[in-house]
């Protein structure tokens, strides 16, 4: 028997944005056994779907490009296998690219390093949101509590990128956002939003790219081959484009950051 690892990215739309991680597992696998397509089974008392997700989205976000590996006990060609796939899945999911993946390839979250969002914040009262990130950018330290545990964590460093895109008509100021999104180092937009006083705000969250290193490399802090890591974007090319992860400056604290 030959196996194949197919590995597909695909859109959380809004009708999706409140299902949770284990319920969306759970729709693909119903899905999935709705097709005629050869889905591979763990072996054993209680076999499980072979199929990996990159990262948990978070609920209430949406996700452009979200990634997964599924392993299929026969190959079949990218184009057959979303011609079957496509016209069983539910309003909010589309599937954007396929492609082949070793099957012994690092798994996606072995691999994930950073991910993109594009938050959008609709301001109350005198809520200034550019002077929020602004501090924030500005500080040195942000230490959090973890509510599950209480441990203190500095939020800064999980932050890679935040910058304010602008303000459309309605109102709603445009963010750009990168967070950290490797094991044990991953950032949250909630975690931030909260820190900068925007909570109460009305606002939209979406997940635009997730980064993956080239290569897992356990002894420095950054993707090798010049820290250059494999993007994958729903608005580029279907072949991975190497891109940079920005440099990170030094900050100075300011009021409530350190």
């Amino acid at each position: 028997m030959t196996m194949q690892r197919i590995r597909f990215t695909y859109t959380k739309g809004e009708p999706l944005k409140w299902i949770g991680h284990l319920d969306l597992a759970r729709v693909w696998e119903r899905v999935l056994r709705r097709t005629q397509l050869p889905v591979a089974y763990t072996k054993g008392f209680n076999p499980q779907l072979r199929i990996q997700f990159a990262s948990a989205l978070p609920v209430g976000c949406r996700g452009r490009a979200e990634l997964a590996d599924l392993w299929l006990n026969e190959p079949i060609a990218p184009a057959q296998f979303a011609a079957e796939l496509q016209p069983k899945l539910p309003p909010g999911i589309e599937i954007r690219d396929i492609h082949e993946v070793d099957l012994h390839a690092p798994t996606l979250q072995a691999l994930m390093w950073a991910a993109d969002y594009v938050v959008q914040i609709l301001p109350e009262g005198a809520v200034d949101v550019a002077q929020a990130v602004g501090r924030f950018t500005a500080a040195a330290q942000v230490l959090k509590q973890r509510a599950r545990d209480g441990k203190t964590y500095d939020l800064r460093p999980l932050i890679e990128d935040l910058r304010v895109e602008g303000t459309d008509d309605e109102g709603w100021v445009h963010l750009a956002l990168r967070v950290s999104s490797r094991p044990g180092a991953t950032g949250r937009p909630d975690e931030l939003l909260e820190v900068l006083g925007l909570t109460d705000c009305a606002r939209r969250i979406e997940r635009t790219q997730l980064i993956l290193a080239a290569e897992p490399d356990k002894s420095a802090g950054a993707p090798r081959d010049a820290d250059a890591a494999l993007a994958f974007d729903a608005d580029s090319e279907r072949e991975p484009v190497a891109k940079v992860l920005p440099a990170r400056l030094t900050r100075t604290g300011w009021g409530g950051f350190d």
